[in-house]
């Protein structure tokens, strides 16, 4: 599963060129704006509280991280208005793709994201066309240079998670979408402190690429994930 590729960039955020921080820090800050509308207090707001810590990992300031509530919250009334999207799509060798975006102009979004595939081994298909491959989950992913794998496992069993998987650098909890709060506060009153939690999609159904589609793949995602308007690639590689 190409998820280890998602989470590895996160991980390595921090050594980026400015130019590929600023616009991960306008990702986060969408995400943040959009969790914000259901209330812009963390302590209240869940999803708020994940938005945020998932800036602080990256080393949002604080000062783009607050712009970006009072977005959500309405206090900034000059902030463009964002919607999110969820796109599908195959690419190489029929790899299933689910691609999720944050936009403020929702016509612009889908003829690049188009644009995009079709000039890089890739085909936008409907709703509803691969996205049967997927289940909806939480995932909390903890890296392996601070824990050990054998005491992760151990308390993911305790903490009621779905399943786990090793990908590269990482550990991956998996949950169901009503248990991610639960499980990740869970593993904080035993002193793991995640990389990131959020709610995505995993992969139900996987597939194996040869070398060269695999190099095709992975040239589409950058693109895509390179685009200012998508915030996370999903697919179900093996």
């Amino acid at each position: 599963m190409s998820g280890h590729s998602h989470w590895a960039t996160t991980h390595r955020a921090k050594g980026i060129n400015d130019a590929k921080r600023g616009a991960i820090f306008t990702k986060y800050g969408r995400l943040i704006t959009i969790a914000a509308r259901e209330g812009g207090d963390p302590d209240m707001n869940y999803k708020l509280r994940l938005a945020i810590d998932n800036a602080k990992g990256v080393n949002m300031p604080k000062d783009n991280i607050e712009r970006a509530i009072k977005a959500g919250t309405g206090e900034n009334k000059d902030g463009a208005i964002i919607e999110e999207v969820l796109y599908e799509a195959y690419g190489p060798n029929q790899i299933a793709i689910l691609i999720e975006g944050l936009t403020d102009n929702r016509n612009r979004a889908v003829n690049e994201v188009k644009t995009i595939l079709t000039k890089n081994n890739g085909k936008f298909v409907p709703s509803g066309s691969v996205s049967f491959m997927f289940k909806r989950c939480g995932m909390i992913v903890f890296s392996l240079e601070k824990y050990k794998p054998e005491d992760l496992e151990m308390e993911t069993i305790e903490s009621g998670a779905e399943d786990f998987k090793l990908e590269d650098e990482v550990f991956l909890v998996i949950t169901r979408v009503e248990d991610l709060q639960v499980v990740k506060t869970y593993f904080e009153s035993k002193g793991y402190a995640p990389q990131s939690a959020e709610l995505g999609y995993f992969p139900t159904q996987t597939v194996e690429l040869s070398d060269a589609d695999l190099e095709k793949y992975l040239k589409l995602k950058d693109l895509l994930e390179d685009n200012q308007d998508v915030s996370t690639v999903w697919d179900n590689l093996e």
